[in-house]
């Protein structure tokens, strides 16, 4: 067995907010020495599309911080969410903060391996082409493999 760390890293949501923590988890990782894969299920499979169009929303996030109090009714409004992405990016971009596809490009000169679900993408029926080059398929057995000898296992 290695004497090298590894990080095992599962990732299931697929929005603006969730897509940092995996990516960042992983490109720190990846820099400190640590093997790492992460392997995206579900909605998560959306972080491996060539085109994000990833979105944020306060509901279901109360502790979402916003300038103003925005009563949750007030939320469901449409075009809010969109407002509420807007908002994020143009935060997020005035404090410095990398975009997620910046984060992402940074995972894979990192070498961090990227797995996409299989089952998922046979049961979303998603074409392979939408997503970037150089991820792999494969199962939970896949994950497994890897995570069962990583010193960390993560849950995003």
């Amino acid at each position: 067995m290695s004497d090298e760390k590894k990080l095992a890293i599962i990732a299931t949501k697929g929005s603006l907010d969730w897509a940092y923590p995996p990516f960042i988890l992983a490109s720190t990782a990846a820099a400190l020495g640590y093997q790492t894969q992460i392997f995206f299920t579900f909605y998560g499979l959306e972080l491996l599309k060539k085109d994000l169009s990833l979105q944020v929303t306060s509901l279901g996030n109360p502790a979402m911080p916003m300038p103003i109090p925005v009563p949750v009714i007030m939320q469901t409004i449409p075009g809010m969410q969109a407002m509420m992405t807007s908002m994020m990016k143009k935060k997020m971009k005035s404090k410095g903060v990398a975009s997620i596809e910046e984060l992402r490009d940074l995972s894979i000169e990192a070498e961090v391996k990227m797995v996409a679900c299989q089952m998922t993408v046979d049961l979303f029926e998603f074409d392979t082409k939408d997503f970037i080059d150089g991820i792999e398929y494969g199962g939970a057995a896949t994950f497994f493999e890897f995570a069962g000898e990583s010193d960390v296992c993560l849950y995003i």
